[in-house]
């Protein structure tokens, strides 16, 4: 698909979710985002994970602070995103929900000065508005997690959260689009996708 078809593409289904999502109810996406902890906390790979890296959900995106606090609690070491002035993300350890700060775009970051990187987490865990079969994710668009996501080995989960129906046959991808190996949705649960090689 050519660039500007693709960008079309991409506008008019974050459109499409984005209305969808603010017509939720806060009740609803709560209740989204507790069965889409539950689910990801039965995962093996979520259980066997000493680092996790995760996401500090705001606004209509799927709540993940009870699945944050979930994981920090069971002794899982949990790092959240800093959004740098150049659109890269680092790396900082959750210390609970009052170790959490105010920062841009209305986002909450961890206070903590301490930087890591997402290549060592053994369970990545980010955000989408939506995901295809094949891995393909839809994100905002400043492509801050298709950067992060080059630095996850091949053979580490990588795990999108939507609300029900946003799984579909089909997401527009481009070559800097980095697919995940998985979804959590809160009624289906966990579906592992199948990326196309090459």
């Amino acid at each position: 698909m050519p660039g500007t078809a693709l960008h079309e593409a991409k506008t008019a289904l974050r459109r499409s979710i984005n209305a969808a999502r603010a017509g939720l109810t806060d009740e609803q996406r709560s209740d989204a985002g507790r069965l889409l902890r539950d689910a990801v906390l039965c995962l093996p790979e979520a259980q066997m994970a000493g680092t996790a890296a995760a996401y500090y959900s705001v606004g209509t995106e799927p709540s993940t602070r009870g699945l944050v606090y979930a994981l920090w609690k069971r002794g899982t070491y949990v790092i959240l995103p800093l959004l740098r002035s150049d659109g890269h993300l680092d790396w900082a350890p959750y210390e609970g929900p009052e170790s959490m700060t105010p920062a841009g775009h209305g986002l909450l970051e961890p206070a903590q000065t301490a930087r890591h990187s997402i290549a060592s987490a053994d369970l990545v865990i980010v955000p989408a508005l939506a995901a295809d079969r094949r891995g393909n994710r839809l994100g905002r668009g400043r492509g801050c997690y298709d950067r992060a996501l080059e630095q996850v080995g091949p053979l580490i989960p990588t795990i999108a959260l939507l609300y029900d129906g946003e799984l579909l046959d089909r997401v527009p991808a481009g070559p800097l689009d980095h697919p995940v190996r998985m979804v959590a949705q809160p009624s289906a649960g966990l579906t592992r996708l199948t990326p196309a090689v090459g």
